[in-house]
């Protein structure tokens, strides 16, 4: 497997780093939360699989749904939680029985299947298909399919589990399934459809709480054993906030545009804080590639937000992207990790974007540890568009991917795509790009990574025994141009792709720009500098054609371990795969039967074996075909 490792000199030593500036209360024995705890660190502190022996792993049992989702199950004593569409599921995380099921309709009961003895027991996965589901939320059948939530309760009130439904957000009794009536109304906000799981600080859980007319996108703080209301947070900058008239130019502060969340919240526990990551702006004719309904750098879109978890007032925020025209919005789990300087620990929240950069702010202030600097972009040249002359770089680390496409980049993996390539540009009149390239109207304009391009939804995991951030990344590359949208009031652009989707080809998913297309990285959070790279992923036919391994799109996210272990699926060649966390070796793979849009799991069974999980089921934004596996791997 080709690799880079880059050794770093100076500053804090990168291995053999224990301890954590916040008490955070990492998995081990349990997996708590999706991302492993509410810091989104997705760590486990658990050591019985380790490099010395994840070659042996082999499925011990498969739970079969009729739905896919896209999150990591949590498992608290030795019971497993997710939703998928159809329902919220229980199931004995050692067995792979169903306990219990909460759902609006009745659905079939499913199958659990015993593991085999040894890899590839199921049918290949790979890549084909019709497109699946996008990014959660729920649907007809009534459950969000990123989440749900799982609060442990009190001495007098018994543990619950918080999903998004097609009836609001239910509180259930994780013991028995049902409703609880006592919350909410009988058991249900139904006026509150997060999209992705809620977060809690003492007796406050905190949600996406919807759109309030003429104020814009909420966050809010409930009760988190009534439902009653207690703060709201506006995503859009509010009347006496100098960001309104500043960042919201030409009378734009008065529509109905806003910026939205769909991101995990992450949760400083030990000070209070949640930290929010914001999406673009939407309505008054604003889109992926069109904000000019709304001039201005349009705070608080495309930002890191800190608030007070008790109150809702906010600490301080960041923005990473101004007047976001790339469809560029920060939609990953801010991740709590420490950096260690001059013998002094930092406590630090590490921010990606699609865009392919990392932030890496202070925790208590929001300055950056390692720089950003302004730098001056490209600027608009359609009717009516407005952009900013500048947009905020981390000085470190450097782009964990490439951002900027020449003709002489294209693509050379095999003659064929070469000229396939090379066909495309030269059809479409195609030109050099650089960072931030804005669209054009009528002239096709290439932009990198695109918009399902660097880190997206899912984010990355801290590992902080050796003091690495662990993210994979992708360049599928976005290309196209604008035309004005008949009809609409007020008059605005929308996108046109010409062909391909993306600025690849379609059918083999290889993109136009030289490889690497999919990457796992690490970056030392002490110094800033990458530790090492790799390739993820595997496009078998040209590895037969003796290409070096090119990486593949992904979507999904990794875990990490003390016993020096990455798990990652996500790719959309099918595998599940295990990497030496401190060099980026691929140390063990096995086929699953669909490409997982999820993250795995990791936690001890009551049998004394820890077990790792991943959701094998398809579907999302590159076609992949869809499965209903929840599969799990302990040692032999």
């Amino acid at each position: 497997m080709k690799k880079t490792v880059v050794l770093i000199a100076g500053g804090a030593a990168l291995f053999g780093i224990v301890g954590v500036a916040q008490q955070v209360q990492n998995a081990g024995r349990n997996w708590p939360h999706p991302h492993g705890d509410q810091g989104s660190t997705r760590y486990s502190t658990l050591t019985q699989i380790n490099t010395s022996n994840v070659a042996q792993l082999r499925r011990a049992w498969t739970f079969r749904n009729p739905g896919r989702f896209a999150s990591a199950p949590m498992v608290i004593d030795s019971v497993m939680y997710f939703s998928a569409p159809n329902g919220v599921y229980a199931i004995d995380a050692v067995t792979g029985t169903q306990i219990w099921k909460y759902a609006p309709t009745p659905e079939p009961e499913p199958e659990v299947e015993p593991g085999g003895p040894g890899q590839g027991a199921a049918p290949a996965g790979g890549r084909g298909g019709g497109r699946g589901g996008g990014r959660g939320g729920g649907d007809s059948a009534g459950t969000a399919t990123r989440g749900p939530a799982y609060w442990p309760g009190t001495g007098a009130i018994g543990p619950r589990v918080y999903s998004t439904t097609s009836n609001g957000l239910a509180a259930i009794d994780a013991k028995t399934g049902q409703l609880v009536a006592s919350f909410g109304e009988n058991g249900v906000l139904s006026d509150v459809r997060p999209d992705s799981p809620a977060a809690f600080y003492q007796n406050i859980m905190i949600t996406h709480g919807g759109r309030e007319p003429g104020r814009g996108v909420t966050v809010k703080g409930w009760d988190v054993v009534t439902g009653d209301h207690v703060w709201t947070f506006y995503l859009k900058a509010q009347p006496g906030d100098p960001n309104l008239g500043a960042t919201w130019l030409n009378g734009s502060a008065e529509s109905d545009a806003s910026p939205d969340i769909w991101g995990i919240f992450t949760v400083d526990e030990e000070r209070g804080l949640v930290f929010v990551p914001v999406e673009k702006v939407g309505g008054n004719g604003n889109n992926d590639y069109w904000g000019g309904g709304s001039h201005g750098n349009n705070l608080y879109s495309d930002s890191v937000v800190a608030l007070d978890a008790l109150t809702g007032e906010m600490r301080w925020h960041q923005q990473l992207v101004h007047h976001d025209i790339w469809d560029y919005d920060v939609a990953s789990a801010p991740t709590l990790v420490d950096v260690r300087r001059d013998g002094e620990v930092i406590p630090a929240v590490a921010q990606l974007n699609k865009m392919g950069l990392m932030f890496i702010f202070h925790r208590e202030t929001g300055e950056p540890i390692f720089g950003v600097e302004e730098r001056p972009v490209p600027q608009t040249t359609a009717p009516g568009e407005w952009t900013s002359p500048t947009q905020p770089f981390p000085v470190k680390p450097e782009p964990l991917v490439r951002n900027s496409m020449t003709r002489a980049e294209l693509a050379k993996v095999t003659p064929d795509h070469e000229a396939f390539c090379l066909a495309l540009w030269e059809k479409y009149n195609l030109q050099d790009s650089v960072p931030y390239q804005p669209w054009q109207v009528e002239q096709d304009i290439v932009v990198f990574p695109g918009a399902q391009g660097g880190s997206n939804w899912h984010g990355a995991a801290f590992n902080p025994s050796l003091g690495l951030i662990i993210a994979n990344v992708m360049t599928a590359g976005q290309w196209g141009h604008l035309e004005p949208r008949e009809g609409n009031d007020p008059p605005s652009m929308g996108k046109s792709t010409p062909e391909q989707r993306r600025f690849w080809n379609n059918q083999k998913q290889w993109s136009c720009a030289e490889p690497p297309w999919g990457e796992l990285i690490a970056v030392n959070a002490n110094t800033g500098d990458i530790a090492w790279r790799t390739p993820l992923g595997e496009f078998e036919e040209l590895t037969a054609l003796g290409v070096p391994p090119t990486g593949t799109p992904s979507s999904g996210g990794a875990i990490t371990t003390a016993g020096n272990l990455v798990f990652i699926g996500a790719t959309v060649d099918g595998w599940f795969r295990a990497f030496d966390a401190r060099t980026g070796e691929e140390l063990w793979r096995d086929r699953l039967p669909a490409p997982s849009q999820g993250t795995p799991t990791t936690y001890l069974g009551r049998d004394g074996k820890q077990y790792v999980v991943i959701g094998a089921n398809g579907g999302g934004f590159f076609g992949a075909p869809s499965s209903d596996d929840v599969i799990a791997y302990t040692l032999p």
